[in-house]
């Protein structure tokens, strides 16, 4: 297959890069933006080298709340452009692109006592304007109405009984998995001719080309390329001084689905004292929980892997139990994990407070660096970087090309199976390997990452490939078996 990536392809094409050939674009980072871009760039003709220090997804593009929204939040800033577009790329991925990865998720806002709820309904319909203007259509994601307390309570039975009055009932997009579309948006460049590196560390970057470190060997070499983009998200500042950014940090909790009994449908929490934010539960197809998410800035060194402190699970667990049943405690955390947004520094502002409006710009050097935005405008984010380079006059056609696996047809297989693989789910049953490795999770699973998804050693498997490592004692139980 064209789009596999494995091992045995990655020597292939680092050999090639290695030896001096030129390539039209070099993409240094491989989470959502810069994957998208090797795509964007790939499908209109130009030769593309991607590389990344780790794995694909291995920085905040796997650290998500998995949702692909259209952008409700920005238009209680007055950003109505940038909901607009929000709402334009979620259409594009439910609809054309990754209808496979993405499901619509029911979400309620819960009414209690004296609330009710007028103005966040009155966001909610200025949300659905959004969804028409953008075309998605109401079967793909319905409309938002009021619902009874008997209603509430039938889809989230954990909600808070006493004092319930009813609910707000709103749908947005939510990824199976945003790893998973990572690796498919690197496998669909791969299908164009795309190079994709692993494990491949920029040392020293500049307008033609940068030096590169093969973490697997040791070896040092350089790339060659007509133009650069710098994808690095959080740490683009490290490879292009005079990037600035303002990183903020974004934690989510993982707990079992029995603590908080919500079914399918997610819970939005509005946080005391915000007129504009809320905090998430969130149903995964694991019988997991995410609840999240904070957005406090993060100053000095930046960690590979971020860490979730105890102030954030402490204001998490209260913020969700304050409409729970069955109040959470720290012994129902079973899992946790953090993500660095990198946001544009404006003077005087508050983290939750910057534009998530992304931004493209060109170093003295000649680096192009593309940076901000959300994981749901990573395609326009890809476009505006490729358009930057001035390489090709043929405009980007990336909202009308499906991701590896797309597909709205019936698909033979599981549909365990067809919720992460689509079309391809009928290969994975082919290779006969049913044996479970952990929960659902089977060893055809693991070997298909590691034959066609460029997964190279067991974290990749644990940690993006699969998800089994959000959860730490899932992680231990689970390592002896994906050991290739």
């Amino acid at each position: 297959m064209k789009t596999s990536l494995n091992a045995a392809r990655r020597s292939r094409e680092l050999a090639e890069v290695a030896g001096g050939a030129v390539v039209d674009l070099l993409v240094v980072g491989g989470g959502v933006t810069g994957v998208g871009t090797a795509l964007d760039a790939a499908s209109r003709g130009l030769s593309v080298c991607l590389v990344e220090a780790h794995d694909l997804a291995f920085g905040t593009s796997r650290w998500s709340s998995k949702l692909v929204h259209g952008g409700l939040r920005y238009l209680a800033h007055g950003e109505v452009g940038l909901a607009y577009e929000s709402a334009v790329e979620r259409g594009i991925l439910m609809t054309r692109t990754a209808p496979h990865l993405v499901r619509a998720l029911p979400q309620i806002v819960a009414l209690h006592g004296k609330q009710r709820g007028s103005l966040v309904m009155a966001g909610l319909r200025a949300g659905d304007l959004l969804r028409r203007a953008a075309g998605t259509p109401s079967r793909v994601l319905p409309p938002p109405r009021r619902i009874s307390a008997a209603e509430t309570l039938a889809l989230v039975p954990g909600v808070r009984a006493l004092g319930l009055t009813g609910g707000l009932l709103s749908f947005d997009g939510q990824l199976i998995d945003d790893a998973r579309l990572v690796v498919a948006l690197a496998r669909t460049a791969a299908g164009f001719g795309a190079r994709i590196l692993t494990r491949a560390r920029v040392t020293a970057l500049a307008g033609d080309g940068a030096q590169v470190v093969d973490t697997l060997t040791g070896n040092e070499f350089a790339i060659r390329a007509r133009r650069v983009v710098n994808a690095t998200g959080v740490w683009a500042g490290s490879l292009v001084p005079s990037v600035r950014l303002r990183p903020s940090r974004g934690s989510h909790l993982v707990v079992r689905a029995s603590a908080v009994t919500i079914g399918s449908t997610a819970l939005t929490v509005p946080i005391p004292g915000s007129t504009n934010r809320f905090a998430l539960v969130l149903p995964q197809s694991d019988d997991r929980v995410h609840i999240g998410l904070t957005d406090e800035p993060v100053d000095g060194p930046l960690p590979d892997v971020p860490t979730v402190p105890q102030s954030d699970v402490d204001f998490l667990l209260g913020v969700a139990s304050s409409v729970l049943q069955q109040p959470l405690t720290p012994a129902d955390v079973i899992g946790s994990y953090a993500g660095l947004r990198p946001l544009i520094e404006q003077d005087g502002s508050r983290s939750a407070d910057l534009s998530r409006r992304h931004a493209v710009l060109t170093s003295p050097e000649g680096v192009i660096t593309v940076v901000g935005g959300k994981l749901t405008t990573y395609r326009r984010m890809a476009a505006d970087a490729v358009d930057a380079t001035h390489l090709t006059t043929i405009p980007g056609r990336t909202k009308d090309i499906p991701l590896v696996g797309a597909t709205r047809c019936p698909v033979d297989a599981p549909s365990r199976l067809v919720a992460k693989y689509g079309s391809e789910a009928p290969l994975l049953v082919a290779l006969d390997r049913p044996t479970p490795v952990l929960g659902d999770i089977t060893e055809a699973e693991i070997a298909w990452a590691y034959d066609h998804e460029g997964a190279l050693d067991a974290d990749d498997v644990l940690d993006r490939r699969t998800r089994i490592g959000l959860v730490p004692a899932d992680r231990e139980r689970a390592l002896h078996r994906v050991i290739r």
